[in-house]
């Protein structure tokens, strides 16, 4: 979830004999963890995340206070809760989920036993996996998740499978290397767990750079792990992730980044490694899965929009692109606007005003300032914005837009580009858009007024079935996706190493459900009270993750508190909290 530069990676150079051997040394202690889990049983493996979750929640202070420190927050900022939400949260909601999906299976039953069952075009059956809770249906009330499974799964195929390496717990998966993202806390670990408990593997995890400062955090929160043999975490820069990504010890390699970054581990660097991708004939001799991001776009229906909805989405918009500066994969990058909409110019000034407003923060990650320079290079028109002006909105009105489709930003550059039609015409033009000349397949989102959504009845859903991406966000931002434990995390399905785009595989997927193809996640177009009037059933008020909720921090340290130890006498606070966003 992350983009970086891409760097060598030469196994065979780089490290010296002494560092050489420490890594060795890594990877066998592994083999020894994964014969331990191999022998561990499922009652065995469900108390030891009990006991993570115990370690996570004890570190969740101390690692949100790094990671702000590491990203240029003031202690006291709201912005503190992206650190929350993101990171420890996150974390122990998967836990917790993976928990109760390993004891179900030791008592000889499906993580999807009381589950019922949707449907969807094409044969498709769904799965619902937000709320997956009663404490989840009152706190993120008026959102909800679905996976799709790929065309033609059965109900009771759907069931039998769900557990994946879990159904097996005797055949692991050797060792694993995870190369962890640079960008948000919960990644690494999160990757970890999933190669731990659905693939049976157990993991060397190679931090980025950007967030060394985490390992002693990692290193407490995780001690039940490290203790068993079943994960090590190790620093270092490509040498280090090259040697151990050909190391004849690991079997595996899990990867979030970019997809150049993808291309050099897998087929090396320079010319000999492009000549290598051009052939089809990789340089890295083992399974690799990945998540790589793209460039996200935000579909926004032209309807009748009340001034106040105006600047609600507005804020909503500027969250997808602002939220952790612009340094996320999920990050929206580029608005789908009808130029037919007549409230067009009326919803482009309140994304100005948002995009100016929301709070000041550093330019913390790598090459941020180079990436707006290359945008505003491109488009040298672009409007300035911001207390420093380095925020970008990018109007391409007849100026090519492939600067804006064909580039992940990773950075504070938001882009418009425009569309004729209105009505079903509109979102059939902007679906066609998306799925071919925008990079990348993570996630898309959609807005619409509820009424707009009706009225397209059918032919919404349609939709919905040929956007061609991992996770569909309507009325929310596909993060809600990520911050969703049951739900499969990932590219849409289809991808090779030579054309990767978004990348291969899924994570979090804490039902541990076989046959995914797409998360479909839904939410209210306005906050509550307002969508109460509106006659929308929901109680939730403007998001935590907003990046102009002045609540945020005191949110978000709340839930977390209340997901590592869940009662309902908590959840007044919450609300009181969220309420004051």
């Amino acid at each position: 979830m992350t983009s970086t530069e891409p760097t060598a990676v030469n196994p065979a150079a780089g490290l010296s004999a002494a560092e050489s051997a420490s890594l060795d040394t890594v990877v066998s202690g592994l083999a020894a963890g994964e014969t331990r889990w191999a022998a561990m049983s499922l009652a065995a493996r469900s108390a030891l995340l009990l006991s993570v979750a115990a370690g996570v929640a004890a570190q969740a202070e101390r690692w949100v206070g790094v990671a702000a420190q590491a990203k240029g927050l003031d202690p006291g900022s709201p912005l503190v809760g992206e650190e929350w939400i993101s990171g420890p949260y996150v974390v122990l909601t998967n836990l917790a989920i993976l928990q109760n999906s390993i004891t179900a299976l030791a008592r000889g039953e499906s993580p999807l036993r009381t589950t019922r069952f949707g449907r969807a075009p094409g044969g498709r059956i769904t799965v619902p996996v937000l709320p997956g809770t009663p404490y989840e249906a009152l706190l993120l009330h008026g959102f909800s998740a679905e996976a799709w499974l790929r065309p033609g799964v059965t109900e009771e195929e759907a069931r039998s499978r769900a557990g994946l390496g879990q159904r097996h717990p005797s055949r692991t998966g050797g060792v694993g290397l995870v190369l962890g993202a640079g960008n948000i806390t919960s990644i690494p670990p999160l990757d970890v767990l999933y190669e731990l408990i659905a693939h049976n593997r157990v993991s060397v995890l190679k931090l980025n750079p950007v967030l060394d400062a985490l390992s002693p955090v990692y290193t407490d929160a995780f001690a039940p792990l490290i203790e068993a043999g079943l994960l090590s975490i190790v620093s270092g820069g490509a040498a280090v992730g090259g040697y151990l990504a050909h190391h004849e010890g690991v079997s595996h390699v899990h990867i979030t980044g970019s997809a150049a970054t993808h291309d050099v581990v897998v087929f090396g660097p320079g010319a000999e490694g492009r000549a290598r991708h051009a052939a089809g004939t990789p340089l890295l001799q083992k399974p690799i899965t990945s998540e790589l991001g793209g460039v996200a776009p935000i579909i926004v229906l032209p309807g009748k929009w009340s001034r106040r909805d105006l600047t609600f989405q507005a804020e909503h918009v500027a969250t997808q692109r602002l939220h952790n500066g612009g340094y996320n994969c999920i990050a929206g990058q580029v608005v789908v606007l009808s130029r037919d909409w007549p409230q067009k110019a009326d919803f482009l000034a309140a994304l100005r005003a948002a995009l100016a407003a929301a709070p000041a923060r550093p330019p913390w990650y790598p090459g941020s300032n180079s990436r707006v320079r290359d945008a505003l290079a491109a488009y040298p028109s672009a409007a300035r914005l911001g207390p420093d002006g380095g925020r970008l909105l990018i109007e391409a009105g007849t100026e090519d837009p492939a600067a804006l489709t064909g580039v992940e930003a990773f950075a504070p550059v938001l882009g418009v580009i425009e569309l004729g039609g209105t009505g079903q015409a509109f979102l059939d033009a902007a679906v066609t858009a998306a799925n071919e000349d925008f990079l990348g397949t993570l996630g898309a989102n959609i807005l619409g007024t509820p009424a707009t959504i009706r009225r397209l009845g059918t032919g919404f859903t349609a939709a919905l079935e040929r956007l061609r991406y991992g996770t569909i966000a309507v009325n929310a931002w596909t993060g809600v996706g990520f911050l969703t434990a049951a739900a499969p995390w990932g590219a849409f399905p289809g991808h090779s190493l030579t054309d990767v785009q978004s990348g291969i595989g899924v994570v979090h997927n804490a039902f541990l459900l076989d046959d995914t193809e797409r998360t479909i996640v839904r939410g209210p177009f306005r906050p509550f009270p307002r969508s109460a009037w509106h006659g929308e059933f929901a109680l939730f008020p403007k998001p935590p993750w907003f990046v102009s909720a002045r609540s945020a921090a005191t949110t978000t340290r709340l839930l977390t508190e209340f997901v590592s130890r869940p009662s309902w006498w908590k959840t007044p606070a919450i609300f009181l909290a969220a309420f004051r966003a």
